[in-house]
């Protein structure tokens, strides 16, 4: 299997490497468009600010391939953010527009900081994403999607935190499968396999 990951220079993409090469994949580091649209399957990581990941985006001239792509494709917590229309992020960002919604930033409360960095329990509405109804899994981060008919697993934090998104070839995953031990795993393997 040819896997492609996006570099955007914002990624998470040395702790998602080795996460794969714990399930025997390795991955190739790219923003060369033709190595994308080629790949049997593509990661979208991402850390960090939306506005900065769009820019890159723009720069390297990968909105129109991400947004046309028809392979399986995942993106990882800011990856999967810049899958909706819009992040209340720096001002206001428009992101690619795959999933319909918007980002915006968690309220913190007694309890609750925010940025949200933890172990957060899932509600799952689709176990074929190799997920089930209780997992625990990882997250950090201070924004969220809406949650919407794409959500097919989320958790609860002030309010629902879309965990994972699904929307025709792409997933998005809002917590960091490569943190968050043998359940991460197992949704990446099923990804993979999917």
């Amino acid at each position: 299997m040819k896997l492609a990951m996006v570099d955007l220079g914002c990624g998470n993409t040395g702790s998602v490497s080795m996460a794969l090469e714990r399930l025997g994949i390795t991955s190739e580091l790219t923003v060369d468009p033709e190595v994308i649209t080629s790949a049997d399957k593509v990661l979208l990581p991402g850390v960090g600010a939306a506005g900065y990941a769009m820019d890159q985006v723009r720069r390297l001239g990968l909105g129109d391939v991400l947004r046309t792509l028809d392979r399986p494709a995942l993106g990882i917590c800011l990856g999967m953010q810049l899958l909706f229309e819009r992040s209340e992020e720096d001002e206001g960002v428009e992101t690619l527009g795959i999933i319909q919604g918007s980002v915006r930033k968690l309220g913190a409360a007694p309890g609750r900081p925010v940025p949200h960095m933890g172990w957060s329990k899932l509600e799952v509405f689709d176990d074929s994403v190799g997920l089930s109804y209780g997992d625990y899994v990882y997250f950090a981060h201070s924004f969220a999607c809406d949650d919407g008919p794409a959500s097919v697993a989320r958790a609860q934090y002030g309010r629902p935190v879309p965990a994972v998104v699904r929307k025709n070839n792409w997933t998005g995953a809002q917590f960091h499968p490569e943190r968050s031990g043998p359940v991460g795993a197992r949704f990446i393997e099923t990804w993979l396999n999917s």
